[in-house]
């Protein structure tokens, strides 16, 4: 073998190993040296949304720096990356969690709607169970009485405090329509007035009121029967009974 080609071996062999030794380093997770490198690396992860390597970083702050100035951040973006892969029982507990251990924070205003907006995602279609839809609820209102000024954030959660308490007003209806057809008026009864209690900001607020009539009607209830037909047209005095 001529020197040249002895020559050119070594140099490809060099030239590999510095390949190698440069990929090595690159590769190496980068270890901050305080609380503000760790949350600015999780965060440019987050960015980048590679959410497991940067739930580590922010993980890494909850535990060993917990009363530095960027723990907050940490404990809303943990939230964000909850929200991020849809997990919305852990975000609204994140965020939840970010506004009762730090009330003071920048994060504490949108951390209490983003935790009704996780909630408002859980919320199923009407017929079933309405837990996280009255949680939803109760967190928007929260939210509109401790940030009543009305700006979009607001104007979001009054659509969606609306578009919720639909969906319960149309549970009790439907259910109340399910018991006329089973032929149970005095059940039936109990959830039109339900609606007409606790629902009257819905679209089933005048339904309810026919319902009720007719129901007392069929009850043989005719004194009663007038006076709810009396209020009705007194409340909708261009609908047609």
């Amino acid at each position: 073998m001529t020197m040249n080609m002895i020559n050119i071996r070594r140099a490809i062999c060099l030239l590999c190993l510095i390949i190698l030794a440069v990929g090595c380093k690159t590769g190496e997770k980068f270890e901050p040296t305080n609380p503000e490198e760790a949350f600015n690396e999780g965060l440019r992860l987050f960015n980048e949304r590679e959410y497991t390597e940067s739930m580590s970083y922010l993980d890494m702050i909850k535990l060993q720096y917990p009363a530095s100035s960027v723990a907050d951040k940490a404990q809303y973006y943990t939230a964000e990356i909850n929200f991020a892969r849809k997990e919305y029982i852990l975000a609204a507990f994140n965020y939840n969690r970010t506004r009762a251990v730090f009330p003071g924070s920048q994060f504490a205003k949108i951390a209490l709607y983003k935790a009704g907006f996780s909630q408002y995602k859980l919320s199923p279609d009407y017929h079933k169970d309405q837990e996280y839809t009255r949680r939803a609820i109760k967190t928007l209102q929260d939210y509109q009485y401790f940030y009543p000024e009305k700006d979009s954030l607001y104007l979001k959660a009054d659509t969606m405090l609306s578009e919720l308490r639909n969906k319960l007003g149309e549970k009790e209806y439907r259910t109340a329509e399910l018991y006329t057809r089973l032929e149970s008026p005095i059940s039936a009864l109990i959830y039109y007035e339900s609606v007409i209690k606790n629902y009257d900001d819905t679209k089933y607020f005048q339904n309810a009121w026919v319902g009720k009539i007719q129901t007392l009607y069929k009850l043989k209830r005719e004194e009663e029967a007038k006076n709810a037909e009396l209020t009705f047209r007194n409340l909708f005095p261009n609908a047609k009974l």
